[in-house]
């Protein structure tokens, strides 16, 4: 299987799993995903692969599905939830890289074997993780604003497309933008590979956020017990 077909059964995994972890678990499902999902996405973005003969980073469907939970939240929960769920993340992003920069500390025993691969992806974590902090905050806030000024003007259930593609496709450039220019630009990288990374991973995100529109549905369509029994409560209180 090369990268194409095993790219496009990633996403398919990706976007099931996301679905299954808010159908099991609801609201906490998707703080759970947001947590697990900022710090997956940059371990991966740590490799590079070529497709279709383009350099490109992985991370980009983890990422994108950052902005179809904050959008779900945002849709079903309102827009107080979905803040709340952006600083979680954040957190946890600051959580992580705290932690294994303490881990790479301690000095490693004889026998130990982990070290070094350890070194290799967490060692790259400070930068990575200003780059992606900054990035991280100011578009997913981006995203929560757009998604509900948006939602004043396409309000239906029908134009839960515009809402979330709109939202996402100005603050993923935003936060491409970001990322890119603090994680990319340096020695180690030309300035053809960063344009080409910056080029590739928008439009990656692009077709990324098309394809989890259906998945925007599927989740806005989910029915929770105990969501509808805390409604039944409120109202008679």
């Amino acid at each position: 299987m090369n990268n194409l077909e095993w790219g496009i059964f990633y996403v398919l995994v990706n976007y099931g799993l996301f679905l299954l972890c808010f159908r099991l678990f609801g609201k906490k499902g998707l703080y759970a995903w947001i947590g697990v999902a900022t710090v997956i996405a940059n371990i991966e973005v740590t490799k590079t692969i070529e497709m279709l003969g383009i350099t490109m980073t992985l991370g980009n469907t983890m990422y994108v599905s950052l902005y179809m939970a904050s959008d779900l939240l945002n849709e079903r929960y309102g827009l107080k939830e979905a803040r709340k769920a952006v600083w979680f993340g954040f957190f946890t992003l600051v959580m992580t890289t705290i932690l294994m920069q303490m881990t790479l500390a301690f000095e490693p025993g004889e026998s130990d074997f982990a070290q070094q691969s350890l070194q290799t992806i967490f060692g790259l974590m400070p930068r990575l993780a200003l780059a992606s902090l900054t990035a991280y905050v100011i578009s997913q806030f981006l995203d929560v604003k757009l998604y509900s000024w948006i939602r004043r003007f396409f309000p239906t259930r029908g134009q839960l497309w515009i809402r979330g593609n709109g939202s996402t496709l100005v603050s993923s450039f935003v936060d491409t933008l970001i990322f890119c220019s603090i994680a990319f630009t340096g020695g180690e990288y030309s300035w053809q590979v960063w344009l080409e990374i910056l080029l590739t991973t928008y439009v990656l995100k692009f077709v990324l956020t098309a394809a989890g529109t259906p998945i925007l549905y599927i989740g806005r369509s989910f029915i929770f017990k105990e969501e509808q029994e805390e409604t039944k409560t409120g109202a008679a209180s």
